[in-house]
């Protein structure tokens, strides 16, 4: 007995897909090059320019520093308003100049934030942090937010350069972000204060720091010399 329906030959079969892709009912064979070019590209780092000392009129050194290895990343403010971000820079020297007049080599910290979020270097990341309080900064990353976070928020901005940072001190160091922490941790004080260090109570930011690393991470570019120089002269005028 025959079959009640055709039989499907080989030819038959070839000659329905070429009608069928004719009419566009089948989906189009996409070059291969095609394909790469649509692919999704690899994350990568942002980058984030930090200004030299040179660039922030930074004192030459007075004395020798302490060798250490960064093992985790400890956060500060200055504790002292700063409503002004013109002042910034300004705020920075007069922190170094007392911190030399304690006796210190430098200023205490390695990396510097201001409130529009500029990014400044302190004293080298190789040489140990200082403190007036009971604690060994020695293996600390010590991060500076210029302000009173008792008594004020930290912006939108510096919060954005701090997650960068850090972001990029944890891949640089090889510190996970669980050891980012505040001063109030490690000593007796409000250091950073209540409005930064919700931020670390909460989780947040070590969250935002691990988004950024699976995100590529950071790397810091260094503004230096008379480039550094006019940005500075830039944030001192109210212009960036």
């Amino acid at each position: 007995m025959e079959p009640d329906h055709p039989r499907f030959s080989r030819r038959r079969f070839l000659s329905i897909a070429a009608v069928l892709a004719a009419t566009r009912l089948l989906p189009r064979r996409r070059p291969l090059r095609e394909i790469l070019s649509t692919a999704p590209s690899a994350s990568e780092p942002l980058s984030l320019d930090i200004l030299c000392r040179d660039a922030w009129g930074a004192a030459d050194r007075r004395g020798s520093y302490v060798r250490h290895t960064v093992r985790r990343i400890t956060l500060h403010h200055s504790a002292v308003r700063l409503e002004d971000n013109r002042d910034a820079p300004g705020r920075f020297r007069s922190h170094q100049a007392y911190h030399q007049s304690l006796g210190w080599p430098d200023i205490a910290y390695h990396i510097l934030i201001d409130r529009n979020g500029h990014v400044y270097r302190g004293r080298p990341a190789w040489a140990k942090g200082d403190t007036g309080t009971d604690y060994d900064p020695r293996g600390h990353l010590l991060v500076l937010c210029e302000g009173d976070f008792e008594s004020q928020g930290p912006s939108r901005a510096q919060v954005r350069s701090l997650v960068r940072v850090l972001a990029w001190a944890c891949r640089r160091f090889d510190v996970p972000p669980r050891r980012i922490r505040g001063h109030r941790d490690w000593a007796s004080t409000t250091c950073p204060g209540r409005n930064l260090y919700a931020l670390l109570a909460d989780g947040r930011l070590r969250r935002r720091v691990r988004r950024r690393l699976e995100a590529g991470g950071v790397t810091l570019s260094r503004v230096c010399g008379e480039e550094g120089r006019r940005r500075v002269a830039a944030i001192e005028a109210g212009q960036a």
